[in-house]
């Protein structure tokens, strides 16, 4: 019926034409998962797929507003209101062939009429005929509300989903039921195909970095110290050191292998802490890790080996140690003095207490004024700023003295209080206009203007609607609006900001993170630091947009970070930030440009941040946006889809600086050890031999012959041993990657994963110059690029808990402790005959000399526990990200 009834009446854009041509491909599992950007016409491509299955359909949207975009775009895009002969419903207990509905109002209805009986509600939908479901960001969702939508997945027919981000930053758990609801992503719509489309503009994100003042630093300190005096005085704590000796793991080890084998971290945690407490651990302890003794090393006793050991003690088996409740609850006590316990969770790394010191704290006032000043001087009269924070924070509305030194948490007005300081400090532009008459704020329940603009407001809302009331001290107006107002109070706002009546408007992300729409925005300032990847997405995405009437609009997207100055990398909030640039795509800032998603972009050092010197070259870099868009159009010209790859670095590699972030081809590790080698014979030992010519003729050409002999084996051998080692680890690391790839792509193509044909498909490895390796296949579909990109990273993580296991060994890697370990991954974990099969293409395309271990047998067990401990015993070992780049 859909088919007749409505088609598209526009041109497809490109990235949209490409899903549709592999429509049937896609659908072929019932499921379709788009992901695409705000901006990129998903809705339209959701009325399309509706219309191609053909089905009776039930839309569910997270609010109402969206809810009904999806009518309008219908009607818009699709059909008439007038000629529209389809039946529609906007009340879930009534379907029609097209139902569009809320998360919510179904499980209202799922609770009350059917009373929470998920069978009575999938019978009543398929009474209904109810054959599509289409979900619409469905991340992020209540609890409570997944139960339905489950349920709803027993119908039979086609669900489909389109989110602009998936939940990527969730638990582990979440991430998994999200794409065990809505099945694998079929194709991720990327923002370099909406730019070259025209549908997003050039854009540049950058980090503003601020440091905490001397308050937040004693108080880190303060807890670093305290942590460290815990441990230490753990190890000095001869009652739950007696405890700990006495433990059944450690006292009864043979007869309780399965235990241990079951949970093998909390057993070496036992070893680890008595070692520490000056114990000589029994061969036969360290036996039971399947390991060399006389090479085997424990690791030091530190914060994570401490997490491991109490985890169990304090929370998971605390029930088995009644008699011991006494000394128990003293060590949880210290725990809970230190701040390392809280939520039945010991955690000495302590992100609650200091990511929220730092991740509020008052110096980002002074960062955003830093900004919003530098935006002025650099926009002038075409500046379009939006800063968006959590909280409003009312109760600093009065705070209008001059030092506002006690306005110091971060939200709405705080932020308006520090800009109208210090905007009224700057006359702005050649014809001195001052800024601070552009200044506004917008929430749900806030609404701060000056008063030059009082007169704008008045023409829209009548007498009955608002009140306004002077700001004391200030020259703004606080305008209250009654309920039947708000959205044109918004709309009025929205307006005059487009207009230029207001250039500087601070904001809730709750309000204007997602849904509202002022293309003309230039300029965004990211103040929150509660939000998910997804509200992170959108709020960005408000930026982004094109705006019709100003084609050669770029945007700047600001991030502001806390360095912890006490620890290498900068900390908690610095971590949280680059971790939620793997949602952002985007363009690279220096040097010959590049796209892709994640941080590397950034080139931020991993040990010390100076906070001058990276801001200083932010603010140069976003001083030219004429040039962001020639970036933009040449990196765009290099590739032309976004390409899933594997990053890994291998930490023996030789390393480049790190300001150089460019994609280059480079010399491994072992050709850079046999290059330095090279190097010492050709410059070194005759060096060695020209100086000492004279004393070895002295003693005859006999010993002058010995001597020189043995000065070049003395020079020669740890460069030639670092050498050989790393050969006989490594082996020539691109190909060793290159072929475990072919393992993984030949293993899925032969279970029918990929079914792209392989003439079209090629496997890539490439050296970076920081040191790393990506892999990548192209031509495969996106779900097929995922899939693969995934299966390679679970082959080259450390060893976990893997159901099969393959053992790559040879003499001389036994002879030098370089076994490798690795987990099959788990899509061929299934039964032993798919375990077989990737086991079958390791031996053709790795080597032979391998053996594959199921570790669900207490003899496997005991491999997997071998395997674990080999990487606890190689430092800084392999580090795999998954990322996306255009190519």
């Amino acid at each position: 019926m859909l088919k007749e009834a409505f088609h598209f009446i526009y041109p497809w854009r490109t990235y949209q034409e490409r899903f549709l041509k592999d429509f049937k491909s896609h659908a072929s599992d019932d499921h379709l998962h788009v992901v695409a950007p705000p901006g990129s016409g998903k809705t339209v491509l959701g009325l399309e797929m509706m219309r191609r299955v053909n089905q009776k359909t039930l839309v569910l949207a997270p609010t109402i507003t969206i809810r009904n975009q999806w009518e309008q775009r219908m009607f818009e895009c699709f059909v008439s209101e007038e000629d529209c002969t389809i039946p529609l419903s906007r009340n879930i207990k009534e379907p029609a062939h097209i139902t569009f509905a809320t998360y919510q109002s179904l499980h209202a209805f799922s609770k009350n009429e059917m009373e929470g009986d998920m069978d009575r509600l999938v019978a009543f939908f398929a009474e209904a005929g109810i054959k599509q479901i289409v979900l619409d960001e469905a991340h992020h969702l209540k609890n409570e509300w997944w139960k339905p939508l489950f349920a709803l997945k027993k119908l039979e027919g086609t669900l489909t989903a389109l989110t602009a981000t998936p939940p990527y930053d969730s638990e582990q758990r979440e991430i998994a039921k999200y794409f065990q609801l809505c099945g694998p992503i079929d194709i991720e719509i990327s923002v370099p195909e909406l730019v070259r489309e025209g549908n997003l503009c050039a854009h540049q994100d950058y980090i503003y970095f601020s440091e905490p003042d001397e308050a937040q630093i004693q108080y880190i300190l303060k807890y670093r110290v305290k942590s460290k005096g815990f441990i230490d005085s753990l190890v000095e704590n001869d009652n739950f050191g007696t405890f700990v000796l006495e433990h059944t793991l450690y006292t009864l080890t043979d007869g309780l292998l399965d235990p241990i084998y079951e949970k093998p971290d909390f057993y070496v945690a036992i070893l680890v802490y008595l070692q520490a407490r000056g114990h000589e651990i029994p061969k036969e302890k360290i036996e039971v890790l399947g390991v060399d003794t006389e090479k085997a090393q424990l690791p030091l006793f530190n914060q994570e080996w401490a997490e491991r050991l109490l985890q169990p003690i304090l929370v998971t088996d605390r029930e088995l140690f009644l008699e011991d409740e006494e000394m128990l609850m003293d060590v949880e006590k210290q725990l809970r003095r230190v701040g390392a316990f809280d939520n039945n969770r010991v955690n000495f790394k302590g992100e609650r207490q200091l990511y929220k010191s730092l991740a509020q704290s008052p110096n980002k006032l002074k960062s955003i004024c830093e900004i919003i000043n530098f935006e002025s001087q650099e926009m002038g009269e075409d500046l379009r700023a939006v800063i968006l924070t959590d909280y409003v924070r009312k109760e600093f509305l009065e705070s209008v003295n001059e030092d506002l030194a006690d306005v110091n948490k971060l939200g709405v007005v705080p932020i308006f209080h520090h800009l109208r300081q210090s905007l009224a400090q700057v006359v702005e532009s050649s014809n001195g206009i001052n800024k601070l008459d552009k200044l506004a704020v917008l929430t749900g329940t806030l609404v701060i203007i000056h008063k030059g603009l009082e007169s704008e407001i008045i023409k829209v809302l009548s007498n009955d609607d608002y009140t306004i009331t002077p700001l004391d001290g200030t020259q703004f107006l606080v305008v209250k609006t009654k309920e039947r107002a708000k959205n044109v109070i918004v709309s009025v706002i929205t307006q005059l900001f487009t207009d230029g009546h207001i250039q500087i408007l601070v904001g809730t992300a709750a309000l204007l993170g997602e849904g509202w729409d002022a293309p003309a925005i230039n300029t965004l300032v990211l103040g929150s630091y509660v939000s998910s990847f997804v509200m992170s997405n959108q709020m960005r995405g408000r930026a982004i947009r094109v705006q019709s009437d100003n084609p050669d609009k770029v945007a700047s997207i600001w991030h502001l970070a806390c360095i912890d100055p006490t620890i290498d990398g900068g900390g908690e909030d610095v971590a949280k930030l680059v971790k939620r640039f793997d949602a952002f795509c985007g363009v690279s800032l220096e040097n010959d440009p590049f796209i892709e998603n994640g941080a590397d972009r950034f080139a931020l050092p991993a040990t010390t941040i100076n906070k001058e010197t990276i801001n200083e070259k932010m603010l140069q870099l976003a001083a030219n946006r004429s040039h962001i868009k020639e970036r933009w159009n040449k990196a765009i010209g290099t590739g032309k889809l976004l390409v899933r790859e594997l990053k890994f670095d291998f930490s023996p590699m030789s390393k480049k600086k790190e300001s150089e972030t460019q994609k280059v081809y480079y010399k491994d590790a072992v050709k850079y050890s046999f290059m330095q080698l090279g190097a010492v014979i050709t410059m070194t030992i005759p060096e060695v031999i020209i100086n000492n010519v004279g004393s070895y003729f002295s003693k005859g050409m006999l010993f002058f012959i010995y001597a020189t002999l043995g000065s070049i084996v003395l020079v020669l051998a740890p460069k030639t041993y670092k050498a050989i080692v790393k050969y006989l680890k490594f082996g020539r690391i691109d190909k060793q990657v290159y072929k475990m790839g072919q393992v993984v792509l030949k293993s899925l193509r032969e279970q029918l994963l990929i079914t792209t044909q392989l003439q079209q498909l090629k496997l890539g490895v490439e050296y970076l110059p920081n040191g790393e390796i990506a892999c990548f296949l192209t031509g495969a579909t996106a779900k097929e690029e995922i899939l693969f990109v995934n299966c390679l990273q679970e082959l080259l993580e450390p060893v976990d808990n893997a159901r099969y296991m393959i053992e790559q060994s040879g003499w001389f890697q036994e002879k030098f402790g370089l076994a490798s370990y690795y987990s099959v991954p788990s899509i061929f974990t299934t039964n032993k005959k798919d375990a077989s099969l990737f086991y079958k293409y390791w031996k053709i395309f790795v080597s032979d000399d391998a053996r594959l271990t199921f570790t669900r047998t207490r003899d496997g067990r005991k491999q997997l526990l071998k395997a674990r401990f080999h990487y606890l015993n190689t430092e800084n070992g392999l580090k795999t990200k998954a990322s996306a780049i255009w190519r």
